[in-house]
């Protein structure tokens, strides 16, 4: 394919590689259905201005080196990439510059393609996706009509997060501290028309799915915690004196009931009216109007010091008839249980810190361990006190005895909660997927047919929000007003456009059937690929995508779309790479580091190398650019293994001695377990120890091994391999080449017998390698019963530690 040249020169050979790949569409996806199949994905970007820094190729390294080693294991390898395109950044960078967005998003994903092209990394481009694309948000509007049609999407009017800067509602996790997370604009609380998704009724199935998924287990527990289901009672409380229905509450805690001295409502409950009493409404009235300024964050989590007022009004308490005070307080959640809170301060730390500021009545129904602070509310296990019928039993029995008794008084039920919400799916902005819905005169709602899909987003000049809570579209006449395909009825768009989340759903189904016109996927097609074999990415997505791709996925399963009930079936998410000042990489820190830099200077096959060098791959590291000299200097030597200084062949003819047939074996038996397990960087330190080896031999790369080490090397640094193995082998290309196969009987260890001696007394021997080095001899050593035994609690005065030889500690005494 090319001149061999006697220098290594990545900047040469690296781009003409890269060219080869796409011209041939070497890593295309087979359609050969009978082969073994290995979905490999990538979270995909968000295409930001910025471009990529040196962070974000750390998850695809990983996942490239993954698709090319399964590929010489012979599978089929789905490798795809695309563009999670849609979103707030690109309108307000439209607002701010007068920039459409599409325009924006052009240019940004074309930026984004070179820099991953730039570092070879083997996706098979004919998939590529985007979901700015109304090719494929006509199957994000087909699927939202399915959740219509299953009655898993609603309208409802409902307090949101809205921001009068940014022109839009934010969910919950897009507020940090009261103000919004892009731009830092206040926030304030807003009933608003918006769609909902019901994923509260699939709460227990993505509860229970996580059981069977190899993921982390700490993203399972931030997945369990997010969706909070609590087994505990409903319980009425009567109000005294109020036209009203009684309030009820939902607590985890119905055995601490005797114990509930005042409760707590929402200021936005529906009986604020009705229970706040005259003389205390003008207070009341003011606190609920602050309390609408606030996030839900704020009022919970980060208040410190919890406020309230009083209504005036009582409630009865259902098992002792007592009176208690009814309040509003706005660390309690109109979204959050049923809105209503029955506080018991004895066994509740915050219900306890809120009556000794208001001075309310505190009783214990638990009876603290001897020496408990009696300044301090008490959360654990104990004997029931002050609690009648339930005295003298544990927190457990008494929990059933209770929920049994409110229900045969008929003043409660057992129940199940959680804390998971229905998902609020509107956005008050013009770049994303218009709702195919359409609005009646007589307020009724209907659906476009699905034959008249995609609802394709208007071209517009102007960006601004419409000034009354709905999106831009508002302001698109021509668009907005249409027809009814089915009634001939004028009818209004829906302004409402579907948060970004809404295109990374379900992106994993459409790589796999990305030109289909007909259906979302192929049944044939899907059967064979899902689920996802291996999905990388952040861990800042371990709750919010996961869970609300998990939810579509199931309701798709349901529907008969897909075959599997779980799309990801492993998930490892990588670690941070950090600035070389040890801080998290920003632009206002400027430690930013460019990658295409990196690839200027030291080319993409040494800061492939070196991004997994660093570390394993799920660790937190700092970047170190001198780290790619190392790299860079590994590849030159491996180069030079196969050609000399002046361009000519030094692959030697001769069998490799045996030591170095030994070594490459071992060597390759640990790349291939490494790479089972992820473990790059010590696969890489492996074949570097494999090169020195070679190296001191004096000879170049034996020809018997060379095709062998080139395969072994080529998902690391892919263009060296192919450009050695087409120029100096004469070769087959290696992206789709068998893997060799290792020589077991090498990787037989010769044995030696070592004594283990204490102050000079043998206490052990141990049968190990005879390459065993000083530090694993000691380790191995150490470890031995009798030798742990002598050495526990004694002073260690000196260590003398001969490999294959001896072992013997000197201690005092």
């Amino acid at each position: 394919m090319t001149e061999r040249s006697g220098v290594y020169d990545p900047k040469a050979l690296e781009p003409r590689w890269q060219r080869h790949w796409l011209e041939q569409g070497t890593y295309a996806t087979r359609d050969d259905l009978s082969l073994p199949k290995y979905y490999v994905l990538d979270m995909f970007p968000y295409p930001s201005g910025a471009g990529l820094h040196v962070g974000h190729p750390l998850s695809y390294t990983a996942t490239d080196i993954t698709a090319r080693y399964k590929r010489h294991r012979g599978f089929n390898v789905l490798h795809p990439m695309g563009w999670d395109a849609f979103g707030l950044p690109a309108e307000q960078y439209a607002l701010e510059h007068g920039v459409h967005p599409a325009a924006t998003t052009r240019k940004n994903i074309g930026n984004f393609r070179r820099q991953l092209q730039a570092l070879g990394f083997s996706y098979d481009w004919t998939r590529e996706v985007d979901t700015t694309d109304p090719g494929y948000y006509r199957w994000t509007q087909w699927i939202f009509l399915q959740l219509f049609k299953q009655g898993l999407a609603y309208e409802a009017e409902v307090a949101v997060n809205w921001c009068p800067a940014l022109g839009t509602v934010l969910a919950n996790e897009e507020v940090i501290e009261g103000k919004s997370e892009r731009g830092g604009h206040p926030v304030e609380r807003r009933p608003m028309r918006q769609w909902m998704l019901k994923i509260t009724a699939y709460a227990d199935r993505l509860l229970a799915g996580l059981d069977d998924l190899d993921w982390p287990e700490s993203i399972k527990t931030l997945q369990r915690n997010w969706i909070g289901r609590s087994v505990g009672a409903e319980v009425d409380f009567p109000v005294d004196g109020a036209a009203t229905e009684p309030l009820r509450v939902f607590t985890t805690r119905p055995d601490t009931l005797f114990g509930a001295t005042y409760m707590v409502i929402a200021p936005e409950h529906e009986a604020f009216d009705a229970i706040v009493t005259d003389a205390q409404r003008a207070a009341c009235e003011t606190y609920r109007t602050a309390a609408s300024h606030k996030s839900d964050l704020e009022r919970s989590e980060l208040a410190k010091e919890k406020t309230g007022v009083f209504t005036g009004r009582y409630a009865i308490n259902p098992v002792n008839r007592e009176r208690i005070p009814i309040w509003i307080a706005d660390y309690v959640l109109i979204g959050y249980g049923t809105g209503a809170i029955m506080a018991v301060p004895g066994q509740d730390e915050r219900d306890w810190e809120f009556a000794e500021t208001y001075d309310l009545p505190i009783l214990r129904t638990v009876q603290p361990p001897e020496g408990w602070d009696d300044g301090v509310a008490f959360t654990g296990d104990g004997p029931a006190i002050h609690s009648g019928f339930l005295d003298g039993l544990g927190v457990a029995e008494a929990k059933a005895k209770m929920t049994a008794w409110l229900e045969a008084e008929g003043k409660g039920t057992a129940a199940v909660h959680t804390k998971l919400r229905d998902w609020l799916f509107s956005r008050q902005r013009y770049w994303g997927e218009p709702f195919p819905v359409l609005h009646h005169e007589d307020g009724s709602i209907s659906t476009v047919p699905e034959s008249d899909l995609p609802v394709v987003l208007p071209e517009v000049d102007r960006f601004e929000p419409s000034g009354t809570g709905e999106s831009p579209l508002a302001n698109v006449t021509e668009w907005l007003e249409t027809t009814d395909p089915v009634s001939g009825e004028p009818v209004r768009r829906e302004t409402n456009t579907m948060p970004q989340w809404a295109g990374s759903c379900w992106y994993y189904l459409r790589y796999i059937d990305p030109h289909n016109d007909e259906a979302l996927i192929d049944p044939a097609l899907e059967k064979h690929w899902l689920p996802v074999d291996l999905y990388v990415g952040g861990a800042e997505h371990a709750v919010l995508h996961l869970l609300y791709a998990r939810f579509w996925h199931k309701v798709l399963f349901d529907i008969g779309v897909v075959s599997v009930d779980e799309p990801f079936r492993k998930l490892v998410s990588q670690g941070m790479i950090l600035g070389e000042d040890g801080e998290k990489m920003s632009k206002s820190r400027g430690n930013v580091v460019n990658p295409d830099d990196m690839v200027e200077r030291f080319g993409a096959d040494a800061f492939r190398l070196y991004e997994m060098f660093m570390g394993p791959l799920t660790a937190t590291k700092p970047w170190q650019t001198a780290g790619l000299s190392g790299t860079h200097r590994f590849l030159k030597r491996a180069w030079r293994l196969f050609v000399d200084q002046d361009g000519n062949r030094r692959v030697s003819e001769d069998a490799p001695s045996e030591a170095v047939a030994t070594e490459f074996h071992r060597c390759l038996d640990k790349v291939e377990r490494d790479l089972e397990d992820l473990s790059f960087n010590t696969a890489i330190a492996a074949m570097m120890e494999l090169v020195n080896v070679i190296t001191k031999e004096g000879i170049g790369m034996p020809a018997a091994l060379a095709r062998d080490f080139l395969v072994m090397l080529e998902p690391f640094a892919p263009h060296l391999a192919e450009e050695l193995n087409a120029s100096v082998l004469h070769g087959d290309e290696l992206a789709w080449a068998a893997w060799p196969a290792v020589d077991a009987a090498r990787l037989v260890r010769d044995q030696v017998v070592v004594p283990v001696q204490v102050n000079g007394k043998l206490r052990a021997t141990l049968s190990v390698d005879a390459d065993l080095d000083a530090a694993g001899l000691e380790a191995r050593a150490r470890a031995e019963e009798n030798v742990a035994r002598l050495l526990e609690g004694a002073t260690i005065r000196k260590v003398v530690c001969v490999p294959g030889r001896i072992v013997n500690f000197v201690v005092a005494g």
